[in-house]
């Protein structure tokens, strides 16, 4: 089923169901959480106010607008608002760590400015942050604008024509091997996505429910556990990731309060959310339907913990849905058949490094590396495996470049035509991924930038610091391998990671064992670092060509 091309008619239509958004958030004792429940009908009618409150601003199609701030009923309501004028929404991303804040004011500026915002809207609680310059966009506050709305109302409000070409979102890449490129994503690319996701996911607007903690200014979170329950009208449950992040267990609490069927987050979470269900007791789980995993490389052993761990809830191992997407296609790329549960595939490593060929082995053998099946393309998008060289197809189980060309892929970035040009190779858009196919399933390996080669072998970071994150005194998600020019002039690995242990000594060759004995080769040095010091993009994942550069430039800081 396909709607129309523009995301307005699709909002005004969710309106009319009697579905609703609850927001929840963690109590400041920490003992449970308070919930808000909101129809759609009534988000929609504030929205109303809100776009002729920034139409009277001056705000309209062809405009851009900044939207900074924790996940909040006033945010949200800005984002449909801003669609509502007819205007383009550019989420910009909040601080990962306290230790960040002076970057993060300067890469917000780069932002507003690279993105030619006409205005800025931002939480109260942000002001400090925010000090325009001479000749800057407008920063006006997020409860200012919504008492204006109040008094301008809804009957004030002009419609703006549907326009499938028009920029809906401005989505910044997160940056994890580059500065961050504003990804143009019209209505059109949206709207197509979001009907391929509903159709893939089999969504049942009246039975199924969904609950989020994921940021709204990561693409996951902002179109497909925000815009999707929006824009069709079923239930969703949101709450901010600073709630998540405070106490993992919330994000099960949720699902079991409220009767969610279906979630997302990166492996990460899903690591975290597996010890949290060890702990809890008095929860259902029966009732999830699709826990999305995505954003970042998914380690089966972490999907299986969470299984297991989910199981005496009523956890089914069917739930997993271990999923491919990326900015640039919107969003989702390749899903699996809900309800069948993760898929492996055990390929020889060695054969994998040397060969780039992924040939199978049994799962048990020492060589095995085991790597998830992402399933097949959604709707409207096609998907090829080329030689990251020559650009000539590759056959199944032969590892490439994945390049991608659909309905729902971005035209390009905004205001960088070198970056354009760069990306496109014959109308396809390569991607940067390593991966290849299966039956028509695809399998990622790791990003082409991040490979490390030493001897002929490509040897994967994620080997790497999967090996390490096993280690006892190292935090888990917290490792960055890279490589680098080794004592004898050939490509090394190093191994950066934080670590509380009380001996570093005796946890740095812990690491340095373990990963010899995953990958056959030692790493040239393993640094262990405090924790909050591996550098993260706004989304949380590692930036492996910053963490690079500040070792070459000798700036890490050992423990």
């Amino acid at each position: 089923m396909t709607g129309p091309g523009s995301l307005l008619p699709r909002l005004e239509a969710a309106a009319e169901r009697s579905k609703a958004i609850t927001f929840v958030t963690g109590r400041s004792d920490g003992d449970g959480f308070t919930a808000e429940r909101v129809e759609w009908a009534r988000l929609h009618d504030e929205a109303r106010a809100m776009a002729a409150a920034l139409q009277a601003r001056g705000i309209g199609p062809g405009q851009h607008v900044g939207i900074l701030g924790p996940t909040t009923r006033p945010l949200v309501t800005a984002i449909q608002a801003t669609w509502l004028a007819g205007a383009t929404v550019v989420m910009l991303p909040l601080p990962m760590r306290l230790g960040s804040i002076e970057e993060f004011v300067v890469q917000t500026r780069r932002r507003i400015l690279g993105a030619d915002a006409a205005l800025v809207l931002a939480d109260p609680a942000l002001a400090e942050f925010l000090a325009p310059e001479p000749g800057d966009a407008e920063v006006v506050m997020l409860d200012v604008l919504a008492r204006e709305a109040g008094q301008v109302g809804a009957r004030r409000y002009d419609r703006p024509a549907d326009d499938p070409d028009a920029l809906a979102i401005l989505q910044f890449t997160s940056g994890s091997t580059a500065d961050p490129k504003g990804v143009m994503l019209p209505h059109r690319c949206v709207t197509a996505n979001l009907d391929a996701i509903a159709e893939a996911a089999q969504l049942d607007l009246d039975a199924d429910r969904a609950a989020s903690w994921l940021p709204l200014y990561h693409d996951m979170g902002l179109i497909g556990l925000l815009t999707v329950p929006m824009t069709t009208g079923f239930d969703l449950v949101l709450a901010g990731a600073q709630d998540f992040l405070a106490a993992p267990s919330r994000w099960m609490q949720w699902m079991s309060d409220f009767r969610c069927t279906v979630t997302g987050g990166p492996n990460f979470a899903y690591a975290l959310a597996a010890r949290a269900l060890r702990r809890l007791s008095g929860i259902e789980l029966g009732q999830w339907r699709l826990a999305l995993n995505g954003a970042e490389p998914i380690d089966p052993d972490s999907v299986e913990a969470f299984l297991a761990a989910g199981a005496p809830h009523g956890l089914g191992a069917g739930s997993a849905f271990c999923v491919y997407g990326m900015a640039e296609a919107t969003l989702a790329i390749t899903f699996p058949e809900p309800g069948s549960g993760m898929a492996v595939d055990p390929v020889d490593r060695r054969v994998l490094e040397t060969d780039r060929y992924a040939a199978p082995v049994e799962a048990y053998v020492e060589r095995a590396r085991r790597l998830p099946l992402l399933g097949r393309t959604l709707r409207g998008i096609e998907l090829r495996v080329v030689d990251p060289v020559t650009g000539d197809a590759l056959a199944s189980r032969e590892v490439g470049e994945i390049e991608l060309r659909g309905d729902s892929i971005t035209p390009g970035y905004y205001r960088n035509e070198r970056a354009t040009t760069d990306v496109f190779h014959d109308g396809w858009l390569r991607t940067g991924d390593l991966g290849y196919t299966v039956d028509g399933e695809l399998v990622v390996c790791g990003r082409i930038k991040d490979v490390i080669i030493m001897g002929g072998r490509n040897v994967f970071p994620e080997d790497v610091e999967r090996a390490a994150t096993d280690v006892d005194g190292v935090r888990a998600g917290n490792v960055i391998a890279f490589g680098a020019p080794g004592r004898r002039g050939r490509e090394a690995i190093v191994v950066v990671a934080e670590t509380k242990a009380d001996d570093p000594a005796l946890v740095r060759d812990a690491v340095a064992t373990r990963v010899t004995d995953a990958v056959g080769v030692p790493p040239e040095e393993v640094i262990l670092v405090r924790p909050g010091s591996i550098p993260k993009t706004s989304s949380g994942k590692l930036q492996r060509s910053l963490c690079k550069a500040r070792y070459l430039g000798s700036v890490l800081e050992p423990v």
